[in-house]
C-alpha cells in the first residue's frame, strides 16, 4: 500500500487512522524515543547476560535453570543502576609492609629524636632501648635465648617536657624495627578509661586498649586512676585491674606508657604489685633550663618566619632566665613557651594592624614591646 504524505491536517488524521487500527503504535516522537531506550536496555541486558554466562564456569548440562539464574543477576544489576549509582571499586589497601614509602625509616626517626631540644638523658635511654631490642631480635634469629622483656614504661616529669612527643617518636621507632605492627600512639587520661557507673569501666578500658593494639597506649596523669592518690572512687582501681589483664593478654603487640608528675607517679606504681611488675623502665624528664627554653622559642619564631630583633632577643633570654629560677611544681616548660609565642603573635598583629601600609619587614619583625606586653597577658 502506498501512502502519500502532505501538509494538510485532514490527510494527517486519515493517515493516523489508517496506521493505528488497534491503538498499538506510537502517539508521538517521545514515545518513539522511549521505545528506542527500551530496546537499548534490552540489548545491554543481553550483552551482560552473555558476558556473565561466558565468564561463569559451565554447568555439566548447561541447563535452562543456570541460564535463568544468570538472567536474574543481570536484571538485578540493571535495576540497581536505575535506582542508584554503583559505588566505585574499593581501593586496594596497601599495608606498611608492602609499601616502602610508608614504612618508617630508622635513621630518619633517630634524627627526629636528636633534633629535640634538650632531653639528652632521654635520648640516650631511648637509643639504648632500641639497641637492646635490636640485639634481642638478632639473638632470636640465631636461636639464642633471651631473658623476659617488658617494654612498658613510666614517664615522669612536669608538663611540657616532651613526654608525649618522645612517646610518639618511640612508637614509630618500634614500628621501624618490627616490635610493633602499626606504631600508632593512642593518648588517654582517666576520663578515657573510667566510666561513671558500675560495670561500664572495664568495657571502656578494653575499648581504649583495643584501639592501641599494634602501637602504644599513652596514659597521661595515670596516678588519677589510683583512688588512694587521686581521692576518686574504686572505678579507677577497676580500670587498673582491667588494664593489667589486657597488657598480659596482648603483651606481644601492645606497649603502655604511663606518665605524670614524678612524686605522684612513684606512689601510683607502688600502689599495686601488678603495676610494679609490669612497669620497670623509668624515664625522668627534667625541666628545660633557660637556654633550652630560648632555643625552643627561637625555633617557633623561625618556623613561622618571625624575626626577633637583638633587643627583643635579650628581653626573651632574661624573661626565660627569671622564669626558670622562680619555677615551681606547676612550671609549664615548652607549654609555657608555646603560649608565650602565641601571645606575642597576637600583640604583634594588633600593632601592625594600626599601620596604614605595613611592609614585609613590619609583618615579620617582632620588637621588645611585643614581648613585654605578651609576658603580662
Amino acid at each position: 500500500m502506498e501512502i502519500i504524505m502532505d501538509n494538510s491536517r485532514n490527510d494527517k488524521a486519515d493517515l493516523e487512522r489508517g496506521l493505528k487500527p488497534a491503538g498499538s503504535y506510537l502517539d508521538s516522537l517521545a514515545d518513539f524515543a522511549d521505545l528506542l531506550g527500551t530496546i537499548r536496555q534490552a540489548e545491554n541486558a543481553a550483552k551482560e547476560l552473555l558476558e556473565e554466562t561466558s565468564a561463569a564456569p559451565p554447568s555439566k548440562n548447561g541447563s535452562a535453570h543456570d541460564l535463568a539464574g544468570a538472567g536474574e543477576k543481570s536484571s538485578e544489576g540493571i535495576e540497581k543502576r536505575r535506582g542508584e549509582q554503583s559505588p566505585p571499586p574499593a581501593a586496594q589497601t596497601i599495608s606498611a609492609e608492602e609499601s616502602d614509602e610508608k614504612k618508617p625509616d630508622l635513621d630518619e626517626l633517630l634524627g627526629k629524636l636528636d633534633a629535640l631540644v634538650g632531653l639528652e638523658n632521654i635520648k640516650q635511654n631511648v637509643k639504648s632501648l632500641i639497641n637492646y631490642v635490636k640485639i634481642r631480635k638478632l639473638r632470636e634469629e640465631n636461636e639464642l635465648p633471651n631473658p623476659p622483656l617488658s617494654l612498658h614504661m613510666v614517664f615522669m616529669g612536669n608538663p611540657g617536657t616532651g613526654k608525649t612527643t618522645v612517646a610518639r617518636i618511640l612508637s614509630e621507632l618500634y614500628r621501624a624495627i618490627g616490635v610493633l605492627t602499626k606504631g600508632q600512639l593512642v593518648e588517654v587520661d582517666r576520663s578515657g578509661l573510667v566510666a561513671g557507673f558500675v560495670g561500664q569501666t572495664a568495657p571502656k578500658t578494653a575499648e581504649a586498649v583495643k584501639s592501641a593494639l599494634g602501637g602504644i597506649l599513652f596514659i597521661d596523669e595515670a596516678y588519677a586512676l589510683a583512688p588512694d592518690i587521686s581521692g576518686g572512687n574504686d572505678f579507677g582501681r577497676e580500670a587498673i585491674e582491667t588494664l593489667l589483664k589486657l597488657m598480659e593478654d596482648h603483651r606481644d603487640d601492645l606497649i603502655v606508657i604511663v606518665a605524670g608528675y614524678s612524686e605522684p607517679m612513684g606512689r601510683f606504681i607502688g600502689s599495686n604489685p601488678g603495676l610494679e611488675s609490669r612497669f620497670n623502665r623509668y624515664f625522668m624528664f627534667e625541666d628545660y633550663n633557660s637556654d633550652e627554653l630560648y632555643e625552643i622559642f627561637s625555633s617557633m619564631c623561625a618556623k613561622s618566619e618571625y624575626v626577633i630583633t637583638d633587643d627583643a632577643a635579650r628581653f626573651a633570654r632574661e624573661h626565660f632566665r627569671d622564669l626558670y629560677d622562680t619555677r615551681d611544681e606547676n612550671f609549664g616548660n615548652a607549654r609555657y613557651v608555646r603560649n608565650f609565642f602565641e601571645n606575642i603573635v597576637a600583640v604583634h598583629s594588633d600593632r601592625i594592624s594600626a599601620l596604614e601600609s605595613p611592609t614585609r619587614e613590619d609583618l615579620t619583625t617582632v620588637l621588645p614591646e611585643d614581648l613585654k606586653k605578651a609576658a603580662i597577658l
